[in-house]
């Protein structure tokens, strides 16, 4: 640190001429300069001292102005307000207290440097692991609680994504499942419904042909030649009503199924015709015959002769004309399907 600028020359400094009251006794007038070993230097700039408790104490800037006061002082402890009044006599105090005063309302206590406190304003809001870090870590215990908070929020958000997943997968298994199972139950039910339909054509097949040792064709050694409900104007209600069975005259005809004989002669367009009524009220009619050889009201069974095939009434040729009229009505049904119904395939 620079020293201090030497002092200006005063007015009342003492001379050969003007002694001011000054005894030679008082040994020669110096002029006083403060210097470092002196006084204290001032550190900081504006630095205003705290009070001191106790009273008494003066404030820095007051103790700078008595350090300036002092300087202004000769070193016969006299001054002067004006060049043309008379010097008063000041009473000097002890320079050392004086130094030692300054320097210690300078320093505050010995410290160079302002130290701020480590000790938090408050405790609001510190948890125990934030005293755990001390009050010289504040700071940094704010800091990892921060964390510590931020760290939580992640956690919380990670554990509801994990759940909202987990509850996902959960409902995606369950409908998995539930589909898995509708699908087992539909094909579980698929296969019941084809055993089942599979059953009953079996079932139907054996019944056919258990009815089928009943039931036989009307004829044998024969060719279809015209079937139900074709048109033409070779008949006379505009379709066939039956179905025909060429065959050579004088073939036999058999009765289809067990039944009585209920008509047997000359039925115009029809030629001879046999009228065989079965048990459930069909009747079968055999028309075109050229012979008959049962009577009304005669019991046939099964394969009976009841007559042959010629080619008498409205013809072209020799055949076999069968109709089908189930419970005796006047209109007639197709003869090929109820004959399958029984079991036979004409």
């Amino acid at each position: 640190m620079a020293s201090n600028r030497p002092a200006q020359p005063t007015p009342f400094a003492p001379n050969e001429t003007h002694t001011f009251g000054y005894g030679k006794d008082e040994g020669p007038w110096e002029e006083w300069n403060p210097t470092a070993d002196s006084v204290a230097p001032v550190r900081g700039r504006h630095r205003t001292g705290k009070q001191r408790s106790g009273g008494g104490g003066l404030a820095r800037s007051s103790t700078v102005l008595g350090v300036g006061v002092i300087a202004a002082v000769g070193g016969g402890g006299i001054a002067s307000a004006s060049p043309d009044q008379a010097p008063v006599s000041i009473s000097m105090p002890d320079l050392s207290s004086v130094t030692e005063s300054a320097k210690a309302l300078v320093t505050d206590g010995g410290s160079s440097t302002p130290q701020g406190s480590t000790t938090p304003l408050t405790t609001a809001g510190l948890t125990s692991v934030d005293e755990a870090h001390g009050a010289t870590d504040a700071g940094e215990a704010l800091r990892d609680r921060i964390m510590q908070q931020a760290q939580s929020q992640q956690n919380r958000a990670d554990t509801a994504t994990q759940k909202a997943a987990q509850t996902a997968a959960a409902q995606k298994a369950v409908q998995l499942a539930a589909k898995q199972q509708d699908e087992a139950e539909a094909k579980a039910a698929a296969v019941k419904e084809k055993a089942e339909e599979a059953a009953k054509e079996k079932a139907e097949a054996e019944r056919l042909a258990e009815l089928a040792k009943s039931y036989a064709l009307p004829t044998s050694s024969y060719t279809l030649t015209s079937t139900f409900g074709e048109a033409g104007a070779l008949w006379s209600s505009g379709y066939h009503t039956g179905l025909d069975f060429a065959a050579p005259t004088g073939t036999l005809l058999k009765a289809v199924h067990s039944g009585t004989v209920t008509e047997a002669g000359w039925a115009g367009a029809y030629g001879y015709r046999t009228v065989l009524t079965l048990d459930d009220g069909t009747e079968l009619w055999y028309a075109h015959q050229s012979s008959i050889s049962v009577t009304v009201g005669q019991k046939v069974a099964t394969g009976d002769v009841i007559g042959r095939v010629g080619a008498t009434g409205n013809v072209t040729g020799a055949h076999l004309h069968f109709e089908v009229h189930p419970g005796g009505a006047a209109t007639g049904i197709d003869p090929t399907a109820w004959l399958q119904s029984k079991g036979i395939n004409p």
